[in-house]
């Protein structure tokens, strides 16, 4: 049985939830799914210039849980960015 999912705490609640790329309609782009959680970690570290360990504690999470929130974050903006997908911000 795996082990139950802590609580993490989230202040950021987005009232705009997609980002596509201009003049491509919606129904011809792929999309990228980031969670309010990854959404998070990503404006805790560039937004409010915490470190990793600050932005873990106002969390609620581990420094490496964080990280690899973090990273997942990093690595689906990227993507979106590089290859023209659109990005959806899904609450968790």
């Amino acid at each position: 049985m795996p082990r139950p999912r802590l609580y993490r705490k989230i202040e950021f609640n987005p009232d705009v939830t997609y980002f596509k790329p201009r003049g491509v309609p919606m129904g011809e782009l792929e999309v990228i799914e980031l969670t309010t959680e990854e959404m998070e970690a990503y404006r805790l570290r560039h937004i409010n210039d915490l470190d990793q360990q600050e932005a873990a504690d106002k969390m609620n999470t581990s420094q490496s849980t964080y990280q690899r929130i973090l990273y997942s974050a990093y690595k689906k903006i990227a993507d979106a960015l590089v290859n023209g997908k659109a990005i959806k911000i899904t609450k968790t």
